[in-house]
């Protein structure tokens, strides 16, 4: 329920706010799209620090660049999935942590 929410005024903030100027991030994925992506795959306090920590560093003095979420507790689907069905890729780090990808042919099935 509270994650549903939340992932909706992400969507809300995504859809409108970028339109009247908004939407300048100094990282990729944005910091929107970053929150979301935290949201989606982790715990609420964790997604909520991770996101509160890339949008204090999303300024001039830090150099900005690529900087991909990181899974704390990575959720497997055991079923053998299509292709067209994966929606993020997570690369392995250090530590049994995962770095999300999205998956750009990702349908939304």
């Amino acid at each position: 329920m509270i994650r549903a929410s939340l992932l909706k005024l992400l969507w809300l903030y995504q859809r409108f706010f970028t339109l009247i100027g908004f939407g300048s991030c100094r990282y990729y994925p944005t910091c929107s799209e970053y929150a979301k992506w935290q949201f989606e795959n982790n715990s609420l306090p964790s997604a909520f620090y991770h996101s509160f920590v890339r949008i204090l560093r999303c300024n001039q003095l830090f150099p900005g660049g690529i900087d991909y979420p990181v899974v704390t507790r990575l959720k497997l689907d055991p079923a053998t999935p299509a292709p067209d069905s994966i929606k993020y890729w997570y690369v392995p780090k250090p530590n049994n942590r995962f770095f999300i990808i999205k998956n750009f042919s990702y349908k939304g099935l």
